[in-house]
């Protein structure tokens, strides 16, 4: 029997009867989406993956303990744990922000810089309105997916269906914009990162 023509439904039960295969091929079926979202959402590689192996020990755990309900389905209901695992992150992340303990102290440690963020916010309000010129400077049709996909966030599926063209032309129209934009970008020499 081959485990990867199962359902996510069959292959939780066989986990669950006993089948350790079952869960790997339910992992490697899912693990680029449930990454991909993670890494959307945390932007640090290290953070991602550790975020992306907590997902998945809590999944085994709830799946062991019997809270998996099959009304909902497999891959939504682990996008929800790997959620609200980046929130927790966050609520963390936020609470400890504490001073490093010293021997003496001194009030610049709890003093934020907010001169610093002005700038920062200045450079990036900068870079956004060069990249959106440089946006102009691109063949339509690539310009186009480029907006809906960034400034609108429409899936490829939404962006295929509101163009009129198939997933792979709108990927392809895609993948052309961002390269002719690192293009532009080495032209106009911006210091820009584009992923």
């Amino acid at each position: 029997m081959l485990l990867s023509k199962l359902s996510d439904r069959e292959l939780v039960a066989l986990y669950l009867e006993g089948n350790p295969q079952s869960f790997e091929v339910l992992i490697n079926k899912h693990k680029n989406k449930i990454y991909a979202f993670i890494v959307s959402k945390i932007r640090n590689r290290d953070l991602a993956e550790d975020i992306f192996q907590d997902t998945f020990i809590k999944v085994i755990n709830s799946l062991q303990k019997g809270k998996y309900n099959e009304e909902g389905k497999f891959l939504p209901w682990v996008m929800r744990i790997a959620h609200n695992l980046v929130i927790d992150h966050f609520r963390k992340s936020n609470k400890m922000r504490t001073i490093a303990p010293k021997d003496d102290f001194d009030i610049f440690d709890i003093i934020h810089d907010d001169s610093k963020n002005v700038e920062e916010n200045m450079v990036n309000e900068q870079i956004h309105k060069d990249l959106r010129k440089l946006i102009e400077h691109l063949p339509e049709d690539q310009k186009e997916v480029l907006k809906m996909r960034y400034y609108a966030e429409l899936s490829f599926k939404e962006i295929s269906e509101s163009t009129g063209v198939s997933i792979n032309t709108a990927l392809g129209r895609m993948r052309y914009a961002l390269i002719n934009l690192r293009k532009l970008i080495d032209t106009h020499q911006l210091d820009l990162q584009l992923s």
